[in-house]
């Protein structure tokens, strides 16, 4: 019988985190997540784009799913920090048609999601935002980055054809 214990959580909408590690003590081995947090972006944007189209769309996932954040920092002085997410986020890029692919997967497993459409670059705040995503129909809206968050396996079949950020 294996001495490694292993905490459950009940089930929710969102897929249940969970972290396995190689090593008998957790603190010191690697650590591998069940769970993926993955951001596509369309490939023909500008480095700024890139960075806070990335921002704002891991921003609502960490928003809407508290299981993905960690535990707030420390320094050694006792300086406190604000928490951040409990696992890497994997940046992706692809075509258009790519991401519009990977939301249409996205949509039909369900996975927790946030877009950023190209019209939110000529906004400039959140009310401004939603209207112009509520203004258009999911399959006219002009997607230039996806962030979404699920079963690694899951997550994997959603960015079939992307590929890893430079």
């Amino acid at each position: 019988m294996s001495t490694e214990h292993t905490a459950t959580a009940p089930r929710s909408a969102s897929p249940a985190p969970s972290v396995h590690s190689t090593a008998p003590d957790a603190a010191a081995g690697p650590v591998r997540f069940d769970t993926k947090i993955a951001v596509l972006l369309r490939d023909d944007l500008a480095t700024w784009q890139r960075l806070n189209v990335t921002a704002f769309l891991v921003s609502g996932l960490g928003a809407q799913l508290p299981e993905v954040i960690g535990e707030p920092y420390e320094d050694a002085d006792g300086t406190a920090y604000l928490p951040m997410f409990r696992q890497p986020v994997l940046v992706f890029e692809g075509s258009g048609q790519v991401l519009k692919d990977a939301h249409a997967k996205a949509l039909a497993r369900a996975l927790p999601r946030a877009v950023f459409t190209a019209e939110l670059f000529t906004t400039g705040n959140d009310r401004d935002n939603r209207a112009a995503v509520r203004a258009v129909t999911t399959q006219e809206l002009d997607l230039v980055g996806l962030a979404v968050y699920g079963p690694r396996n899951g997550v994997d079949k959603v960015l079939k054809g992307a590929r890893m950020h430079p």
